[in-house]
């Protein structure tokens, strides 16, 4: 099987940064939720724990929890840390995606 997801160095240092403020998590949740007007949307949370359907992988020297719906949407998924004059944010570069939104906030498979 091909890798699930991969990240940039500039993602994998802000992902152990924030997971640095934390004490008690296991990784980085990756899911994605029915949301905004394409469907579907990125979501990253701490995770507390790996449930037994989840896949949890090593990339970048971090540890990303895929939650098990996500999987089919996220499969070779890059993601990247991007920071200029109005803000940062993580960016999903993913193959899968046929559109986004205008807004960019959603995106349908």
């Amino acid at each position: 099987m091909a890798q699930a997801l991969s990240i940039t160095d500039r993602a994998a240092t802000r992902v152990r940064e924030l997971l640095a403020t934390q004490t008690d998590a296991a990784g980085i949740k990756l899911a994605v939720k029915p949301r905004g007007c394409s469907g579907w949307s990125y979501s990253l949370d701490f995770a507390k724990a790996v449930a037994q359907d989840d896949q949890a992988i090593e990339v970048g020297g971090v540890t990303f929890v895929i939650e098990a719906a996500a999987l089919p949407y996220v499969a070779g998924t890059e993601v990247d840390f991007v920071e200029d004059k109005l803000g940062a944010s993580f960016v999903f570069n993913n193959p899968n995606e046929k559109g986004r939104c205008g807004c960019g906030e959603s995106f349908h498979v």
